[in-house]
């Protein structure tokens, strides 16, 4: 989770803080949506398992471009 944290730092401008409770709602609300076998990786997606980090970075780097951020 750090990693991406870092990368949502990185391309949108917000601080460390910011980014990590925006991931904590995001997982949050995965979890209560995912039927229960899925909302179960969001955590290991988020721990790096699964190689799902890029492609979040990669979204992330798109609401920052939604923001002016580059």
């Amino acid at each position: 989770m750090d990693e991406l944290i870092k990368r949502i730092t990185e391309k949108t401008g917000i601080s460390e803080d910011q980014a990590r409770s925006a991931v904590n709602t995001v997982a949050g609300f995965l979890k209560e949506k995912l039927p229960a076998p899925l909302a179960g990786q969001v955590d290991n997606v988020l721990g790096g398992a699964g190689g799902m980090t890029d492609k979040l970075g990669d979204a992330a780097s798109k609401i920052g471009n939604m923001f002016g951020k580059s």
